[in-house]
């Protein structure tokens, strides 16, 4: 008997939940190395691996080499928490955020389907975008492009000629030891290689949402979560905070080190600080940002129909109950229609106070507090919390 021969529905992808990280090339490669697992990301492992990888040669070789905690030549590795923060936060928290995303993607994405957003006649051009991302997200094209960007930066970039940051690492003669020699090779590649791989993940999101906005969604003005019914992406802004904290982590690190050790002062640092703050929230807001022209259309679409709806709502009311006229009955009036169930004003509002940003206050809290938090922790190194404190107190009363 013959084997029946099974067709795949030509949709059958498009279906499928969809991840930003899931089947991409570094997870393949890892699991062909069996960094990772068959089924799983395995971020557990593989951070814990990137992070001893990084940091367990560099420090072998300064207790070696008695630079650990005091050092003849240059300074010590211990007063260099950039280098302990990087390869045992940093690099961890740039893996351990692709679950954060994996998990935030699959709970998000499928509600485009699930609420009703894309119908019948938009299916197909929906379905078309969802196959597109995914096949880049499957090219091994742009994570070439990232390892060899990442390779000519580490040779671009001398490591010699970052001084004071590689004191800890120079020899008798004045050239990197083994240590600095590792800290530049291999965790730095490694470092900048998982960043410039989050950069193409933004990417890769706002070439999804680019694609989604050019859609006829059937957006609900009226919807309660002021985004026409797209609310549920505010999860989806949060899923960046390992990332955000990781690289805020590595600048508060060098940072504190200035401070401590150089005597660098909090305001020579607050023009750079705020200007990272800036740039990564826009930048981690600039996939969202894809969707904008489709709530302005909805809301501006909107707004003259669901005027008109209350407009006609006000005439009935008056016909009906102060000029008491017979012909005033109508549907609209009637306890199955929009009156007593849905306030017609109270949708119109809603429609006004509809955003042009699909997220709103919390989820921007949620991308910055990440940010934030590791150099609130360095201005405590010249601003005493007890001093802090007690001046908040005295000011209150």
């Amino acid at each position: 008997m013959a084997t029946p021969h099974v067709v795949p529905m030509p949709n059958a992808d498009a279906a499928k939940p969809f991840s930003p990280v899931d089947n991409e090339p570094p997870l393949r490669w890892q699991r062909a190395l069996h960094l990772a697992p068959l089924a799983g990301l395995g971020v557990v492992r593989r951070a814990v691996f990137f992070a001893l990888l990084g940091w367990v040669p560099i420090v072998l070789w300064a207790i070696l080499r008695g630079r650990f905690v005091d050092a003849a030549i240059g300074e010590p590795l211990l007063q260099h928490y950039d280098v302990h923060v990087r390869c045992l936060i940093a690099i961890p928290l740039l893996i351990l955020g692709e679950a954060t995303l994996h998990a935030s993607a699959l709970r998000c994405f499928p509600q485009f389907t699930g609420s009703g957003l894309v119908d019948d006649a938009t299916r197909p051009r929906f379905e078309a975008a969802w196959r597109t991302v995914r096949r880049w997200r499957d090219s091994s094209l742009p994570w070439l492009f990232v390892i060899g960007a990442a390779l000519a930066w580490t040779f671009a970039d001398r490591a010699p000629a970052h001084g004071d940051t590689m004191s800890w690492a120079v020899d008798e003669q004045g050239t990197l030891a083994f240590g600095g020699l590792w800290f530049a090779y291999v965790v730095r590649p490694v470092f900048v290689g998982l960043l410039l791989g989050w950069l193409w993940r933004i990417g890769l999101l706002a070439m999804l949402f680019v694609r989604l906005a050019r859609l006829d969604l059937s957006l609900v003005p009226s919807h309660p979560d002021r985004a026409g019914g797209l609310g549920f992406l505010e999860t989806l802004a949060g899923a960046f905070a390992p990332v955000s904290l990781a690289l805020s982590g590595v600048l508060a690190s060098h940072w504190a080190h200035e401070i401590v050790y150089h005597g660098r002062t909090l305001a020579a640092l607050e023009l750079p600080a705020a200007a990272f703050v800036v740039v990564w929230s826009l930048l981690l807001l600039v996939p969202f940002a894809a969707l904008m022209p489709l709530l302005r259309r909805a809301k501006r679409a909107a707004l003259p129909s669901y005027a008109a709806l209350v407009a006609r709502q006000g005439r009935l009311v008056r016909r009906r109950w102060i000029d008491g006229a017979s012909d005033a009955d109508a549907p609209l009036l009637e306890p199955a229609g929009v009156g007593p169930i849905a306030d017609a004003a109270t949708m119109f509002d809603a429609v006004r106070s509809m955003r042009s940003f699909p997220i709103g206050q919390a989820s921007l809290a949620a991308i910055v507090l990440p940010i934030v938090a590791p150099m609130l922790v360095v201005a405590t190194l010249q601003i005493p919390i007890h001093e802090l404190l007690l001046g908040l107190v005295k000011a209150l009363i």
